[in-house]
């Protein structure tokens, strides 16, 4: 397996997302999810007058995208991801922190998402970039009846420090302390 290497932040441009862009972002769909969303999906949350798309633009190509809403204290991150080819080259952490310049002390403060439990790469990567887990929703997912994560990132007093949050013992700890076992050996 190669190496990865790190985009600059340069390199990608992160902007509204376009009617244009979808194509892209379908194909990028489709290839991150077994259970995509569709056209139509998109369009049906995008048409909400709280729902925002965005994508990360490297060489005039889409690599990545998220669709959040905006809550009354909360951004809630509904699909978010990383085209195959660019994974691993910090596009994923620079959209993240896109969303967290986006956090303000008088109103919205606090991130939001659900992941699947089988999808541990997204749970380490959300992780990696100050998101923590903080409850399991059973049954969640419809496709599958699988439970999800919610996971968060909480601004604190006007800078980007997570607040203190009680740590719950669930899957997702426990499997990072059987990694971190594993790893020691």
């Amino acid at each position: 397996m190669s190496q990865a290497k790190s985009v600059a932040a340069s390199d990608v441009q992160i902007r509204w997302m376009i009617r244009r862009d979808m194509s892209e972002v379908l194909e990028i769909e489709r290839g991150s999810f077994e259970f995509a969303w569709t056209e139509e999906d998109f369009l049906s949350c995008l048409r909400q007058r709280n729902c925002i798309g965005m994508v990360a633009e490297r060489q005039e190509r889409i690599v990545g995208f998220m669709i959040y809403e905006l809550l009354k204290t909360q951004l809630h991150l509904l699909n978010f991801a990383v085209g195959p080819n660019s994974r691993g080259m910090g596009v994923g952490t620079q959209m993240v922190s896109k969303l967290i310049g986006k956090l303000s002390q008088q109103r919205r403060q606090e991130i939001i998402l659900e992941v699947r439990e089988t999808n541990l790469i997204a749970q380490k990567f959300f992780r990696s970039v100050g998101l923590q887990a903080t409850g399991v929703m059973r049954h969640h997912y419809i496709d599958t009846d699988e439970d999800a994560y919610v996971m968060k990132y909480r601004m604190y007093e006007g800078s980007s420090l997570l607040l203190p949050e009680s740590v719950v013992t669930n899957r997702v700890s426990q499997y990072e302390q059987f990694e971190s076992e594993f790893e020691d050996a």
